[in-house]
């Protein structure tokens, strides 16, 4: 599939200074995403480690080692097809195709051969059920999200929020050689957490996904809508994240920081429900993106607030599984 071309990667290059100079080694990590890739090692991590089961210390650097390169890859791959809207969004412009720092060719180059490379080493250094979770994810990512659901769907953050929830199952796929339940219920955190996430960023910067044509949902179905769907989805959201406490995957701590940070998130998810957060544009700096007007503060507050209920999530999962401490099996009323 070719990307669209409403800029050539000329006409990108020329709009920007940075095409004047050659590429330094910091507009290729920066083609690699590695904010996003930092959640997915992390992720994908705690999959390991949560899994409880002995490994060898090489093996697992390497497994990790793989699923950074894979997401690097992932996002290579998304900057070089989507090098045309980059261009026009305040959010995304200074990306290094969309900027002309990096050629699309070297991007699509680059994005390829990381892809191959850590899809076999995972497989060799692993398992290959690893690496087939790894290159499905990577091609989930680069294909069916960003060439075609991104583009065409109010949907493509539900269905496209499967490539990064994911790498947990990866992680625990890459020691155990299976994945059971509690590796698709971490799966199924992540999956359900990141339509708020997202939506709650689109509700501020939905004028520049409307500029190039994306149907975020606040685009499509407008800001109220969108709303509704943040705390119906949050609704979801909550009482999944407290189910490892009665599978057998977290422990009492996990029990309340899920409880409580649920609270928060259901919270915060209400605010942005009875808030008018969307309905006008909100003019920000290139690279404001907490800095909203008011109408858009509890959208901006419950952004911020969901990468730390996350965070603190796995944090959890990790220590306690690390630490060997007692998980819970509320159903059963048992610990392991």
């Amino acid at each position: 599939m070719s990307r669209p071309k409403t800029m050539t990667d000329a006409a990108i290059a020329s709009a920007s200074p940075a095409a004047a100079r050659p590429a330094r080694w910091q507009d290729y990590v920066q083609l690699l995403k590695p904010r996003v890739m930092s959640l997915v090692v992390f992720t994908a991590l705690t999959g390991l480690v949560a899994a409880r089961t002995p490994i060898n210390p090489v093996i697992a650097a390497i497994s990790v080692l793989c699923v950074a390169v894979g997401a690097g890859a992932s996002g290579a791959l998304n900057m070089w097809f989507d090098a045309d809207i980059d261009a026009v969004m305040k959010r995304t412009r200074t990306r290094p195709v969309a900027s002309g720092k990096v050629q699309g060719a070297e991007a699509l180059t680059l994005g390829v051969v990381l892809s191959l490379f850590a899809v076999m080493l995972m497989g060799m250094a692993a398992n290959w059920l690893a690496a087939g979770l790894l290159a499905f994810t990577i091609l989930f990512y680069a294909v069916v999200y960003t060439m075609w659901l991104k583009r065409s769907t109010p949907l493509n953050i539900v269905i496209g929020g499967l490539a990064g929830a994911l790498p947990p199952v990866i992680g625990w796929a890459a020691v155990t050689g299976t994945t059971p339940f509690n590796a698709w219920l971490m799966c199924a955190i992540i999956f359900m957490w990141t339509p708020p996430h997202s939506w709650a960023l689109a509700l501020y910067t939905s004028e520049d996904y409307a500029r190039v044509g994306v149907p975020m949902l606040p685009v499509a179905k407008g800001a109220k809508n969108t709303r509704l769907q943040i705390l119906l989805y949050s609704l979801v959201l909550v009482p999944i994240a407290v189910a490892p406490a009665f599978t057998g995957l977290g422990g009492a701590l996990y029990l309340a920081v899920s409880s409580l940070g649920g609270l928060g998130f259901l919270f915060m998810a209400w605010r942005v429900f009875r808030s008018r957060a969307g309905d006008a544009p909100d003019d920000r700096r290139d690279d404001g993106l907490y800095d909203v007007k008011a109408g858009a503060k509890d959208a901006r507050n419950l952004f911020a607030y969901s990468i730390l209920y996350l965070f603190s999530l796995f944090a959890v999962l990790l220590v306690e599984a690390a630490a060997g401490w007692p998980a819970l099996n509320l159903l059963s009323g048992v610990v392991r």
